[in-house]
């Protein structure tokens, strides 16, 4: 009679982890397209088909000839936190124009600058190029520089009178990126923006 053969547990091949798919591909590609076609028609000032259709032409060249770096996109679309994001968004905007509009306007005024860097909670490249893309378009603020590796964006603020102005910047940049992520990001990153774990620090 024929003994069983024992088994060896550790020559047992261990399953590999199947590569990321080509669906997975093309939809972070879709992704990319989409945002850089939102950012077209922000650049314009105008939603309109005209824009669309051009925000589309110029991401797929610039996703063709250009290839960008693979950015991996694990989060979820929430469409309350997005139009929360859009609404605060407009409402800033209007307000940061106003407010450079009557800089301009007062005479004899020098408004005093200041610059500031500003650590992001979730250091990932789409939340960081989302962040420094919205920041950007407030009237008031710059970015200057991105540091990538400590998750860093450093910008120009305008008419600053003391350090507060300097704190008040700061929390308008971590309250933009909070809305961002509450509205594209994963649940690990959201749980990292939300102001009990963000003081105690998170790794997404």
């Amino acid at each position: 009679m024929t003994e069983p053969r024992a088994t060896n547990p550790s020559s047992t091949p261990e399953p590999s982890t199947p590569p990321r798919g080509r669906l997975g591909r093309w939809r972070d590609q879709a992704v990319a397209l989409g945002w850089l076609v939102v950012v077209w028609c922000l650049l314009w000032g105008e939603i309109s088909w005209a824009n669309v259709i051009g925000g589309l032409l110029v991401g797929g060249a610039v996703l063709v000839f250009f290839p960008l770096p693979p950015v991996t996109f694990g989060g979820r679309l929430r469409i309350w936190p997005l139009l929360v994001f859009v609404g605060r968004f407009l409402m800033e905007l209007v307000s940061a124009s106003l407010h450079v509009a009557r800089i301009a306007v007062q005479p004899g005024y020098r408004p005093r600058g200041a610059i500031i860097g500003v650590r992001l909670r979730v250091p990932t490249d789409l939340n960081m190029a989302l962040t420094a893309e919205a920041v950007s378009l407030v009237p008031g603020t710059l970015i200057l520089e991105v540091d990538r590796n400590a998750a860093t964006l450093y910008l120009h603020v305008l008419d600053t009178h003391g350090p507060e102005d300097l704190t008040l910047a700061r929390e308008r940049t971590h309250a933009l990126e909070r809305r961002i992520v509450r509205a594209v990001g994963s649940a690990a990153e959201v749980r990292c923006v939300e102001p009990d774990t963000a003081e105690k620090g998170c790794n997404p």
